[in-house]
This record gives C-alpha cells, sequence and structure tokens, in this order.
C-alpha cells in the first residue's frame, strides 16, 4: 500500500508539471523571449520528472516485482524505506522475532543471528525475541537497544532435526495463543543459521509474508521441487512459485493459521508413515499455493552466498550461515 502511495504521487506530480507547460504555452505570445526561455526551463522540469516516473516504475526491469493476484515482491528499488518506517512508527507497530535454537545449532549460530538481528532487523520498532532451545543456560547475553528484549523459552529436543523441524509450527501457534497475539502486531519467524547483512526493515511487514527460495525465483516452475507423493497432505501438481521456510511471517492471526495448517497436515501424514519431502517447507508452500500471501520478498532478503549469478541482488539483508549438517543435526 505504501508503494502504491508513493507510486500515485510521482504520477500526479509529474502530471501536474505537464499540465503547467502546456498551459504556459497556450497562454504566452510565443514570439515572447521571455515566454522562450521560461518554458524551456518548464519543459526541461516536465522531461525530468516523466523520467523519473517511468525509471521509478522500471526500476527493477528484469525481475518480477507484482505476483497476478497484485501482491508486492519487494525488492531493492522498489519502496521508500523512510515512509515506511515512518507509518509503522506511527501505528505503534510491534513485532514479534520467533527462533528455535535447538542441539549444536544453539551454539553454532545463535549469537551471530541476534547480534547481526540488534544491527539490522527492524531498527526503530519494538522487537522481542523469543528463542526456543532445549538448552536455555547457555543462551548467549546479548546487549539489546531500547525497546528490544528476548525472552527464552524451554522446548523438548527431539530425536531427529526433521522432527525439530517440523514441529516448530506446533510451538509457534501455541506462543500466539498464548503470548503473542495479546501483545504484538507482526510475527516473523526465522531459521537461526543465518545472518543479517543489510537493513531487512519495516517495509518485509504484512498481513501474510511469503520469502521466495534463492535457488528457485528464476527456474521454471517444473523444477519446483514440491511433494509429488499423492500420499502426503504436501502433495502439489502445479504453482505459484517455490517458497522458503526459512522465513515466514504476517499478523498473529495469519501466521498462526499457516502453522495450524501445517501442524495438522503433518500430524496427518504420521499417522500413515508418510513425510513430506522438504517436512516443513513442503507444507508451508502447500498453505501458500491455497491461501495467497499478501507480499512476498524477494531472494535478497536471504541469499545464498554460494550462487555465483548475483545480478539481481542488489542487497543482501540476510544470508544463509555455512553449514556442516554432519556435525550439526542430530539424527
Amino acid at each position: 500500500m505504501f508503494m502504491l502511495v508513493s507510486f500515485v504521487s510521482l504520477f500526479f506530480v509529474t502530471l501536474i508539471f505537464v499540465l503547467l507547460f502546456f498551459i504556459k504555452l497556450i497562454q504566452v505570445n510565443v514570439s515572447s523571449l521571455r515566454f522562450m526561455k521560461s518554458n524551456v526551463i518548464m519543459m526541461s522540469c516536465s522531461v525530468f520528472f516523466i523520467y523519473l516516473f517511468f525509471s521509478y516504475f522500471r526500476a527493477r526491469p528484469h525481475v518480477q516485482t507484482q505476483t497476478s493476484w497484485n501482491a508486492p515482491i519487494m525488492w531493492e528499488l522498489m519502496f521508500d524505506n523512510n515512509l515506511y518506517d515512518r507509518k509503522h512508527k506511527e501505528a505503534n507497530t510491534t513485532v514479534a522475532l520467533t527462533v528455535f535454537a535447538v542441539g549444536r545449532y544453539l551454539e553454532a549460530y545463535l549469537k551471530t543471528f541476534l547480534t547481526s538481528a540488534e544491527e539490522h532487523f527492524m531498527l526503530g520498532l519494538p522487537v522481542t525475541y523469543f528463542v526456543f532451545t532445549d538448552l536455555p543456560e547457555q543462551v548467549p547475553e546479548i546487549t539489546l537497544a531500547p525497546q528490544r528484549n528476548i525472552i527464552i523459552v524451554k522446548v523438548e529436543k527431539h530425536t531427529r532435526w526433521q522432527d525439530i523441524s517440523m514441529m516448530r509450527m506446533k510451538t509457534i501457534s501455541e506462543v500466539i495463543d498464548t503470548v503473542l497475539q495479546h501483545k504484538f502486531t507482526y510475527v516473523f519467524c526465522f531459521d537461526v543459521d543465518q545472518i543479517f547483512k543489510g537493513r531487512f526493515g519495516s517495509e518485509a511487514l504484512g498481513e501474510s509474508v511469503a520469502l521466495l527460495h534463492a535457488h528457485y525465483y528464476k527456474l521454471p516452475k517444473y523444477r519446483f521441487t514440491y511433494d509429488r507423493n499423492p500420499e502426503s497432505k504436501a502433495y502439489m501438481t502445479e504453482g505459484d512459485y517455490y517458497y522458503h521456510a526459512a522465513i515466514f511471517g504476517g499478523t498473529c492471526e495469519k501466521v498462526k493459521a499457516l502453522a495450524d495448517y501445517c501442524y495438522v497436515n503433518i500430524m496427518e501424514d504420521k499417522l500413515k508413515n508418510v513425510e513430506a519431502l522438504w517436512h516443513d517447507e513442503s507444507h508451508l508452500n502447500k498453505y501458500f499455493w491455497l491461501n495467497k500471501p499478501t507480499k512476498l520478498l524477494s531472494p535478497e532478503y536471504c541469499w545464498d552466498e554460494y550462487i555465483s549469478n548475483t545480478e539481481d541482488i542488489l542487497v543482501k539483508r540476510l544470508v544463509w550461515a555455512p553449514k556442516d549438517y554432519e556435525k550439526l543435526r542430530t539424527r
């Protein structure tokens, strides 16, 4: 909505300059040198604003910036940081960030994740980090800015990393029910093995927010790795995009609906001894196919630095941390 306001404002400013020029052209004696001088200036201004207008709309001509259902896809140059920040401050927006740091993931990633979030995530807004871990006594102390808090929640440690990944949906739903819906405007859910590198600001907030997967956003749809097993509740034959479960967010109501959907379908699969190809991510993709997100984040918001082609990535806002799955994942 904020982005649309900027477009409309620029359009009308451009239109006014063009109209003023032509009104002046009609009213003033053409033979007047003074007229020619003033209209050259006005024509130059008009051309400049027309250039700005069309440049603004074509700021990212090589990437898709809007979905078929008119949801914006957030890329650098496609929004005004200050406009978003001002509107959310005026609205007293509050944000909860949930992150799971279980087993060896806590020691390997949590401190870097939190310290980098303090440098780049939703700066200027009240933020509370909800850290879910089986080792609460090992959560590192982090220096927090004003209006920033951390709450540590102990969770059960599962024997398989796949179960840790999938069962987080149940935990997210429960914490929204008991705490978040009463205190926070939005909630964002993150994987811990990531590092903030640039602004991850209020432009990312929305009713229902999904992330385009860095490895799939430019691939044809037939190469998307949806779950193809008809026995799974995550089964898909078609879709819009391939979404990355490393980040999702929105209002408490919408995130709870997503988490409940994924959890219920994961449990139904378990009863049939079925496991979706990419676990909770497969179920998340099915949810967003049936329930279109209202805002999409481009891969600038979660980039894999092992990808060599970076021509579309003007800003790396969050990057994948180096992985050593053999050491980190509980089998």
